[in-house]
């Protein structure tokens, strides 16, 4: 399963899984628990795909901060999404130096880990890592 397909919905908890759009909106699946749920076009949906990380010289995908974490942790889950703020900045210091401290939040930070920790739990994040390698090698193929 890729990031593309992957949502994160506001005022709702957790992450979702699109499963099929329809002409008012979509059905989801919860990852935490698998119930189905319907959002209509109204609501505030992200897409995993398309969110990035500001940092000192442009932005980071998400994809390739999950992959970072992923290093690091060796496909094993991170730090609680609970700790206090200055744990969690110093541990996503870890795995994004360069981010921009000024427009990066520890509530993002939270999400991230959140967000990894609940991609990690379903078994998400070696399809993760295994995508980032094929987009990797196909951005170096272009290159030459």
């Amino acid at each position: 399963m890729n990031l593309e397909k992957i949502l994160a919905i506001s005022g709702k908890p957790g992450l979702y899984s699109l499963k099929v759009q329809t002409r008012s909106g979509f059905v989801a699946e919860s990852l935490a628990d698998g119930k189905k749920i319907t959002v209509n076009l109204k609501s505030n949906v992200s897409l995993l795909s398309e969110i990035s990380i500001y940092t000192y010289e442009g932005e980071k995908p998400l994809a390739q901060i999950i992959n970072n974490i992923a290093k690091k942790e060796k496909n094993q889950a991170a730090i609680s999404h609970k700790e206090d703020n200055a744990t969690l900045l110093a541990y996503f210091r870890e795995v994004l130096p360069e981010f921009d401290e000024d427009r990066v939040y520890p509530s993002d930070v939270k999400k991230i880990l959140n967000w990894y920790n609940i991609l990690q739990s379903k078994g998400l994040v070696t399809d993760v890592l295994d995508e980032e390698t094929v987009s990797a090698e196909t951005e170096t193929e272009q290159a030459k």
